[in-house]
């Protein structure tokens, strides 16, 4: 079906305010708005808040091949994420895990400033799976995973574009990383797709662009 048409109202922004803070891997964007309505009238100003980083969008990258019993597999990394291990276990509604602050995910990165075009996005796709983990892929191996999308378009501007590839195991090395702590010591795990995607109907694969491409994967595979 087709959706109705989207209301042709227009944000507007009447004044930016400076961060006093400075500026870090990433920034508080503090605006004033107004919203333009599609029936000519207008909002008062308000005051919104969002996130701004110099490197704004990222890849996902499902990499993935059958084994030699016909199951398809992909490769999931184990990431450290500080905004969950800082998150209150008191002010959660649910009782978090022993492991909150680490996550199973598909490699990804941030797109760098050289990297923001069509055949850039495949050139950061081939780069972060040799650094997560450790295979070499040509650029134009990798094969768009559906659209891109917004992952939190209330905070942050950031689009992320998804890609997968059928690689060869025999060929996978150790990740060379990115230097930072954070990629420091990860694991690796190839995991049967159907296995993975059962994980994330039962909550033990919380990240939710991961489970977006690998939903997307099992449609095509």
């Amino acid at each position: 079906m087709e959706l109705p048409e989207l209301p042709k109202h227009v944000l507007a922004l009447v004044e930016e305010r400076p961060s006093l803070d400075r500026p870090g891997f990433l920034g508080l964007r503090r605006v004033i708005m107004r919203v333009a309505y599609a029936d000519g009238t207008r909002s008062e100003p308000f005051e919104y808040d969002t996130i701004a980083r110099g490197r704004l969008d990222a890849v996902v990258v499902a990499a993935h091949y059958r084994d030699a019993g016909g199951r398809r597999q992909v490769l999931l990394r184990s990431c450290l994420r500080p905004p969950l291990a800082l998150r209150s276990r008191e002010a959660s509604p649910v009782a978090e895990r022993d492991t909150l602050g680490s996550l199973w995910e598909l490699p990804a990165g941030l797109v760098e400033d050289d990297e923001r075009s069509p055949e850039g996005l495949r050139r950061c796709a081939a780069r972060e799976l040799h650094e997560e983990v450790g295979i070499e892929i040509a650029p134009e191996a990798l094969l768009p995973l559906g659209p891109s999308g917004f992952p939190a378009p209330g905070v942050i501007g950031e689009r992320h574009f998804f890609f997968h590839v059928e690689i060869d195991p025999a060929r996978i090395r150790v990740p060379t990383e990115d230097g930072s702590a954070l990629e420091r010591q990860a694991r690796i795990a190839a995991v049967p797709l159907d296995e993975a995607l059962a994980l994330t109907r039962s909550g033990v694969l919380e990240d939710e662009k991961t489970e977006l491409a690998l939903r997307r994967l099992a449609e095509i595979v």
